[in-house]
């Protein structure tokens, strides 16, 4: 198994803490592992087999205890009187009427509860409102760049893993397929059929596949760039499918609830407010997107601009696309208010492309840390208090 260390340290932060432990993420990310990991920590801590139970609904062997009352009465039996107990569900989603479950386990002292599930959507409004200050978030993804690396004991270069790690997955299971680029878009053929029947149309009954089809792949087709949902029905309709835009707005809502696209809104940072229109796209996963559209060509900017928007959302940042004027700032990504901003490039090495990156940056006028990163292996520069370092380097927690 691929070591998670952040995922576990946040899990250890509430254990034994009244409050459920939601784990989100987007399916094959992680998240049955990491329960396993988490289980083994504490039987590793003595916890007696006795005292943790773990149910995956996903496992036909569990199908019995999809009634909210069957689940109940289990796991009451298993509970030990006088100690703390550990519930793990798994796809708790596939569970009818489990919030009332997970309520009732909630008001018992002895029971520390962790369940899992691969869409927004199993937070509905009314579950949340049911556990209202009773729950914390953890959003799992799939395997960063440095938790990919981790996974391999050899001299291959830094810059040869980044090429990997686009190519042939960040899913964790991928990496067993030892980057045999077939089984690879097979095994990614499986996470987007089953994300689109089961967690997109099926929830969202959605009848029409062919529009939602059409309107994934033209997210996947223009990450990087600023998109209207306006654009997109224009743009179908001029090839003689007319979708309508609260359809369209649903399918992009759906694909995001299941954590396969990521919204970056617009932010003015001289008007500072959130701009309405024309927000930005990025997917899970690179080689999702060439398991899609096939070799489509991506820009290499654009590719690393996917992957370090994912990161700075894995390290818990709210990530905007800024607004200088008429020039854009990549991102601007805060942390308890306060803003970081990064510009991000394949290469800078021309005067003209040196200067094209850094002019938003000069544009903005406090102190808050501005950085540039780029692919060049270049010694780190400052540019009038900008940093600029390598991307690789970031993504690996070295640098800045």
């Amino acid at each position: 198994m691929i070591a998670r260390p952040e995922y576990i340290a946040r899990l250890l932060d509430f254990k034994d803490k009244q409050l459920i432990k939601v784990i989100t993420g987007v399916r094959r990310c992680g998240k049955s592992t990491l329960l396993e990991m988490f289980r083994d920590h504490l039987r590793a801590r003595r916890v007696a087999e006795s005292r943790i139970t773990y149910l995956n609904f996903e496992d036909m062997d569990n199908q019995d205890l999809t009634e909210a009352p069957a689940l109940h009465k289990y796991v009451g039996k298993r509970l030990v009187k006088g100690k703390m107990n550990y519930v793990f569900f798994d796809e708790i989603q596939m569970v009818r009427e489990f919030p009332r479950v997970v309520d009732s386990l909630f008001i018992k002292k002895n029971v520390d509860l962790y369940i899992t599930g691969s869409n927004q959507y199993f937070l509905s409004d009314e579950l949340a409102t049911l556990l209202t200050g009773r729950y914390v978030t953890i959003n799992m993804m799939p395997l960063s760049f440095k938790e990919y690396v981790s996974y391999y004991d050899d001299s291959v270069s830094t810059e040869r893993r980044y090429e990997d790690y686009l190519r042939y997955s960040s899913f964790p299971f991928a990496v067993e397929l030892n980057r045999d680029l077939s089984r690879v878009k097979d095994y990614l053929g499986g996470i987007y059929n089953t994300i689109v029947m089961k967690d997109v149309a099926a929830r969202r009954k959605i009848i029409d596949l062919s529009a939602l089809d059409r309107v994934t792949r033209f997210i996947f087709d223009n990450i990087g760039n600023l998109t209207s949902i306006k654009r997109i029905s224009d743009t179908m309709a001029s090839s003689g499918r007319k979708v309508s835009v609260p359809a369209i707005e649903s399918y992009f809502l759906s694909l995001q609830d299941a954590f396969m696209v990521y919204r970056a809104k617009r932010w003015d940072v001289k008007g500072k407010r959130q701009l309405l229109i024309n927000d930005k796209y990025y997917v899970v996963d690179i080689a999702l997107r060439s398991f899609l559209l096939g070799e489509k060509s991506l820009e290499l900017s654009h590719a690393l601009e996917n992957v370090i928007y994912l990161e700075l959302v894995r390290r818990g940042y709210e990530v905007y696309v800024g607004k200088v004027g008429d020039l854009e700032v990549d991102f601007i990504a805060l942390k308890y208010g306060v803003p970081e901003y990064y510009q991000v490039s394949a290469t800078v090495r021309e005067k003209a492309a040196l200067e094209r990156e850094l002019a938003p940056l000069y544009r903005i006028k406090d102190n808050y840390p501005k950085f540039l990163l780029t692919l060049d292996r270049d010694p780190p520069a400052y540019h009038e208090g900008i940093r600029s370092a390598n991307a690789l380097d970031f993504l690996l927690g070295t640098a800045p």
